[in-house]
């Protein structure tokens, strides 16, 4: 007994001299590249907290935006604003230093939260496709939704987020510092069985799956609007057709920038698992965590500013104007359901 004690202690003494060694690795960057870097995520992050923080202000001051299908995107800005909050400063914090400075337990902390807000804004991004597809193509089905099934959907997206953020803290994978030295993510330069099979799920779970899903909804959106368009039933529907053509678009967008912001990492993930992640170039290492984190700004580019009816929130806002001041003609695609949240206030 005394010598498998021995033999526990011994080995969780050498983890942790081996994790407090894997915190000090030099960087393979340049501090004048740390400084490129850093000066991207501050930009990106005022960015970022900027957009997000004025989407649910609107939640917040105008009561049209507070409807079931609008709290899946303020659920998205919360997302954002999560890896604005935490991630951006640490990782520019580490970059003007050179190297990661918060530690192990702050490494961990990192990736978790990183890999928490990621997760959970992918499946509000699957959420958001479902939605437009019941509203638009399917508006028999979309009219049978309820406070309850928002509510269900947007906390299986958290919950998802949450499980494959612990995991790696639990044993499945793990989180270390990357090549760049200044950020932490899933340790892919360790790539054994637990790190592939892990990474594996994770891609199938969170990319294939999510984007499946999207294209999807969205195709079937875009048939839908073409339908219209080549019979000219516009007298049949309850929308603005300019809209119409604006969700259309926005799907487009939608589904290239995912793509654009997540395929980096999935492919950096994938070559670890199937091949020799010391051929990894340096430069990829970075950019994909990098682009991961776009979404953050590019979000509110795509669901506030693309949409007519945030565009004059956002206008009645910066002049100041009161509840009664903002007159809104139409019903838009993204605030086709406007059943008064209920259940859905804990999300806002």
């Amino acid at each position: 007994m005394e010598d498998d004690l021995e033999t526990l202690f011994g080995n969780a003494t050498f983890n942790s001299t081996r994790d407090s060694t894997e915190m000090e690795s030099k960087s393979v960057f340049s501090q004048r590249e740390h400084n490129i870097v850093a000066t991207y995520l501050i930009t990106a992050g005022v960015l970022s907290l900027l957009s997000n923080i004025i989407v649910l202000i609107m939640f917040v001051k105008f009561k049209e935006f507070r409807t079931a299908t609008n709290a899946i995107i303020a659920n998205l800005a919360f997302t954002d604003i999560g890896v604005s909050a935490i991630g951006y400063p640490m990782s520019t914090a580490s970059d003007l230093h050179g190297s990661w400075k918060f530690g192990y337990a702050g490494c961990q902390a990192y990736a978790a939260l990183n890999i928490f807000f990621g997760m959970s804004s992918i499946g509000l991004l699957t959420v958001v496709a479902i939605d437009r597809y019941l509203m638009i193509s399917k508006p028999d089905l979309g009219r049978k939704m309820t406070n309850v099934t928002y509510t269900t959907m947007i906390t299986v997206a958290w919950v998802n987020g949450l499980f494959w953020a612990l995991m790696p803290i639990m044993g499945w994978a793990s989180y270390a510092p990357d090549p760049t030295g200044a950020t932490c993510t899933i340790n892919w330069r360790n790539n054994d069985s637990l790190f592939v099979s892990y990474t594996i799920t994770v891609i199938a779970v969170n990319f294939v799956v999510p984007l499946s899903i999207m294209v999807f909804c969205y195709y079937n959106v875009s048939k839908t609007v073409k339908r219209f368009m080549h019979h000219d039933v516009l007298e049949n529907l309850t929308l603005d057709w300019s809209d119409q053509l604006d969700v259309t678009k926005m799907s487009v967008v939608m589904i290239a920038m995912f793509l654009v912001a997540w395929s980096p990492y999935s492919i950096v993930c994938l070559w670890s698992s199937f091949g020799d992640p010391k051929f990894i170039p340096p430069a990829m290492a970075i950019v994909a965590p990098l682009f991961a984190k776009s979404s953050t700004f590019y979000n509110p580019c795509i669901y506030v500013i693309a949409n007519k009816k945030f565009r004059r929130a956002i206008i009645a806002m910066v002049c100041c104007q009161t509840q009664q001041d903002l007159t809104i003609s139409h019903t838009l695609p993204m605030t086709t359901s406007q059943a008064p949240l209920t259940e859905l206030n804990s999300f806002i």
